[in-house]
């Protein structure tokens, strides 16, 4: 565009281009019936997006969100929104080069917990506040490797726990919040979990009770009778906003916003309809509202998510970038056809409306879109904490069944490799992840002794199953002598 990109705020939506969709409905008034905790790129394509759609179509205006940032991380999240009207820019962009942008509304408000924790739990403890939506990472539920049980020796729950100490996580600020709604007479929310987590609710249930029971055992009690945890399954491929995102979104829609987002034009949101106080009718915006979401769940889980991981290692240790560069390469596209088919496919039932081999299918497509430019690296970052939940029900099942899992296995020990820190061709993978430095350890001996990483608490069970384990170190010793095109071939 020839003109100035124009700043992104309220009284300037009618300056955008004609191509731009903006929100036509008053958001001046809207209540904040939904709080947020940590509002990422995927939070504000996912549920901030379907929560538009429905302002959009003159309903759900007591179902404005406010965001909550709780690490001390998020403060540029809170001044990049402030600047901005609490407005931002969503981009879908599609395999053939296309987009389209739309300024999402649905965002009222933005607190960030560390400058006023207080503040943050007044507003979780409003009447007004009916349903508290999370996106806190798998990391961010504090349950230990092995038994998934809450940690409760965690220094950051300790802290919150401590008398008189302003709570910090999203347990402290919610949970002191029920305390007062009990205090007051008032219902509780429902603590939505929007994590990809297998049976989110569950897990959200479990660490949320499990924090209420050091504080105070009758609010403990309260909360396990009064609180719905609806389990939910999420999906959109949403990457991390880069600085050529920014600039992309100027020069091709003319907005000067400093955290758009973009992400792939596929969507789908499934939720188990339990709610303490109820909730927006998200049917009408396309959102699937099911007494039981675990087909769904497990159906996302084990294909797009754990497809993600067989790609993402071996991909780096190939030297690939980005995931659609490693899936349209016909050796790693055999492999993830052959995981989906022959492994994870197994151990799925039914799903209702679903064909599974047009999904299968459609992963292929939605991996392939270079529009997306969806890095390794990310699918990477915590993945102690992924592959335990796409990767490993997928190869426990298929043990106990006697189904095959040469390419689940190569997909972990290929993580296990990249934890060395180089790939085939001698440059550095770096490693992020909650548990580096004992990954790092088991890495450092894995030479000498190929079952290193098999102490990690992960693998508990598996490290004691024949079959596993030969096939484990037969992968990481072909990666090792020959790399991970030599790994495929054999």
């Amino acid at each position: 565009m020839s003109r100035d990109p124009v700043p992104l705020g309220t009284s300037r939506l009618a300056s955008l281009g004609e191509g731009v969709a903006v929100p036509g409905y008053d958001r001046a008034g809207l209540a904040p019936g939904i709080v947020h905790l940590g509002v990422g790129g995927f939070h504000r394509a996912h549920e901030a997006r379907y929560v538009d759609e429905l302002l959009a179509g003159g309903g759900a205006r007591d179902w404005g969100i406010c965001g909550v940032g709780v690490r001390p991380e998020d403060q540029r999240m809170r001044d990049v929104l402030r600047a901005q009207d609490h407005l931002y820019t969503l981009v879908e962009r599609h395999p053939d080069g296309s987009a389209d942008a739309r300024v999402i509304g649905s965002l009222v408000d933005y607190l960030f917990a560390p400058d006023d924790p207080e503040a943050v739990v007044e507003q979780l403890a409003a009447p007004t506040t009916r349903i508290v939506s999370l996106t806190i990472t798998e990391g961010g539920y504090h349950l230990r490797p092995g038994d998934g049980e809450f940690d409760t020796e965690d220094p950051e729950i300790r802290r919150d726990l401590e008398p008189g100490a302003p709570p910090r996580t999203a347990f402290g600020l919610a949970t002191e919040a029920l305390r007062r709604r009990r205090a007051r007479g008032l219902a509780p929310f429902t603590v939505l979990s929007c994590d990809n987590i297998e049976e989110n609710g569950h897990v959200a249930r479990r660490a949320f009770e499990g924090f209420a029971e050091l504080r105070d055992p009758s609010l403990a009690a309260w909360i396990s009778e009064a609180v719905a945890f609806p389990n939910s399954m999420v999906d959109r491929i949403t990457p991390a906003t880069t600085d050529e995102d920014r600039s992309f979104v100027a020069e091709a829609f003319g907005i000067a916003d400093g955290w758009p987002v973009l992400c792939e034009p596929f969507s789908q949101w499934v939720i188990e309809d339990r709610f303490s106080a109820g909730r927006p009718p998200w049917e009408d915006a396309g959102v699937q509202v099911v007494d039981d979401v675990r087909p769904y769940e497990l159906m996302k889980l084990r294909l797009l998510n754990a497809g993600h991981q067989v790609l993402a290692h071996l991909g780096t240790l190939a030297g690939h970038t980005f995931v659609h560069e490693t899936s349209e390469n016909p050796a790693f596209a055999d492999l993830l056809l052959g995981y989906l088919e022959h492994e994870a496919g197994p151990t799925l039932d039914p799903v209702p409306g679903v064909d599974l081999g047009d999904y299968r299918r459609t992963l292929l497509s939605r991996f392939g879109n270079a529009s997306i430019a969806d890095t390794l690296a990310r699918q990477r970052v915590d993945a102690s904490e992924r592959i335990p939940k796409f990767l490993l029900p997928v190869l426990r099942e298929q043990l106990r069944t006697g189904g095959e899992i040469r390419r689940a296995t190569l997909a972990v020990a290929a993580w296990a490799h990249c934890a060395a820190g180089v790939d085939d061709q001698g440059r550095p993978i770096e490693l992020v992840d909650v548990r580096r430095e004992e990954i790092r350890a088991a890495a450092a001996r894995q030479r000498d002794d190929p079952e290193a990483m098999l102490s990690l608490g992960m693998f508990a069970g598996l490290r004691d199953d024949p079959r596993f384990v030969d096939a484990f170190v037969t992968s990481l010793k072909s990666l090792q002598t020959g790399g991970a095109r030599a790994a495929l071939d054999a």
